[in-house]
C-alpha cells in the first residue's frame, strides 16, 4: 500500500516509493555514520580514499555481476574468471615476452571468452546457470592450478608502476578505472536498447520473448561481459598487488554477488543498477571491513559482524523487492481498468 505524507499544503511525497528508492544509499549512510562515531581515524580523507581503492578491483567485477542478476541469473565462475584470465596474462608476459598491453587485452578475451562458454551451455542447452557457473568454477581454477603448477606468478615491475599511477597527483588508477567503468554500465543499462532489455528479461524472460526480444542472445551477452568486467577487476588487483597466487579470486565471486545486493540489485531478477547500486555496495563492503579494524573489533567477531550487517541488508531487500513487486501489480491493474 502507498503512503503519502503531506510536507506542507499541496506538496505529499510518497513514502513507500521514497523508501524503496533510496534503501541502499540509506543503508551506505547508516554504516558510514556508525563507524564514523566509532572511530575518527575512520574518517580521515587518506582510509576514506584507500577504501575506495580497495573497493575498486571487487566493485568493478560486481558491475559484471549485476548484468547476470539482473536478467535473472548468476555467475559463481566470476573468482576463477579472475584467476585465471590473470594467469593467462602473466604467463604470455613471462615466458613468450608479450608486452603488457598486448597480455591484458588477451586477458579481456580470455575473460569473454569463459563467460562465452557459460553463456553457450546455458543458452544452448536450458542449463541452470548456478549449475554451469559452477563447474565452470571449478574447472577454471584447476586449469590455472594446472598452467601454473599450483606457483605463484610474478608480473614484471613495470605492472606495479602501472598500478601507483595518480590521475592529476591524486586519484589513484584503479579508483579511476571503477569510475569509468561504473559510468560505461549504468549508460548501457539506461541508454542503450540492450541494457534497458536487461530488465525486462529479468523480471519475465517469458513474456520478453512474446514481445519479440531475442532472449537468449541478450543472456548471452550479459554473461560475456562478466567475464571481461571480471578480468578487468583481475588486472586491476594485479596492478596493487604485482603477484597472482593460488587463492588469488577464491570467493569474488560472494563478494561480488553480495556488493550488487547491498546496492540494491534483486536476486530474483529485473531490478539493480551500477551507479549507485553497485557502487554503494562495493564501497559498503570495503567500508564495513575497514571500520571493523578501525573500531578495534576482535579479529574472531569480524567476520559475523560482517555477516549479520549483510543479512539484514538481504533481508531488506526480499522487503523492498515485495514493496516493489507489489507496485508493479498495482500499475499493470490500473492499465487493464483503463483499458476496460
Amino acid at each position: 500500500m502507498s503512503r503519502r505524507l503531506e510536507i506542507f499544503k499541496g506538496f505529499r511525497i510518497d513514502v513507500t516509493a521514497l523508501f524503496t528508492r533510496c534503501m541502499p544509499t540509506s543503508i551506505f549512510i547508516i554504516v558510514f555514520l556508525l563507524f564514523g562515531l566509532t572511530s575518527p581515524r575512520f574518517l580521515q580523507p587518506e582510509s576514506l580514499l584507500n577504501i575506495a581503492k580497495q573497493a575498486s578491483y571487487i566493485g568493478i567485477a560486481a558491475l559484471g555481476m549485476t548484468l547476470v542478476l539482473i536478467t535473472g541469473g548468476v555467475d559463481l565462475s566470476l573468482g576463477s574468471t579472475v584467476y585465471l584470465s590473470t594467469i593467462v596474462a602473466g604467463l604470455l608476459m613471462r615466458d613468450y615476452g608479450m608486452s603488457p598491453v598486448a597480455a591484458s587485452f588477451v586477458c579481456l578475451l580470455a575473460g569473454a571468452g569463459i563467460g562465452g562458454f557459460n553463456a553457450f551451455f546455458i543458452t544452448r542447452f536450458k542449463i541452470l546457470p548456478f549449475v554451469v557457473t559452477l563447474a565452470t568454477m571449478i574447472a577454471g581454477r584447476g586449469l590455472g592450478l594446472l598452467l601454473t603448477k599450483s606457483r605463484a606468478l610474478e608480473f614484471p615491475a613495470v605492472i606495479l608502476k602501472v598500478g601507483g599511477f595518480k590521475l592529476f597527483g591524486f586519484l589513484p588508477l584503479p579508483i579511476l578505472l571503477f569510475a569509468l567503468s561504473a559510468t560505461a554500465i549504468q549508460l548501457f543499462l539506461s541508454r542503450i536498447p540492450l541494457g534497458r532489455h536487461y530488465y525486462a528479461v529479468g523480471f519475465n524472460a517469458e513474456n520478453a520473448r512474446r514481445a519479440g526480444l531475442p532472449v537468449d542472445r541478450i543472456i548471452a551477452s550479459a554473461y560475456v561481459l562478466c567475464g571481461i568486467c571480471a578480468s578487468l577487476g583481475g588486472l586491476v588487483a594485479v596492478t596493487q598487488l604485482g603477484i597472482v597466487n593460488a587463492g588469488f579470486g577464491k570467493g569474488d565471486e560472494f563478494d561480488a554477488i553480495a556488493a550488487a545486493v547491498l546496492g540494491g540489485a534483486a536476486l530474483s531478477g529485473g531490478v539493480g543498477s551500477a551507479f549507485p547500486g553497485t557502487v554503494i555496495g562495493a564501497l559498503m563492503i570495503r567500508m564495513i571491513w575497514s571500520g571493523l579494524v578501525s573500531a578495534k573489533i576482535n579479529l574472531y567477531f569480524q567476520p559475523m559482524i560482517f555477516a549479520v550487517i549483510l543479512f539484514l541488508a538481504v533481508m531488506l531487500d526480499t522487503r523492498r523487492n515485495m514493496i516493489i513487486a507489489r507496485q508493479r501489480r498495482k500499475i499493470i491493474s490500473l492499465r487493464k481498468d483503463k483499458q476496460t
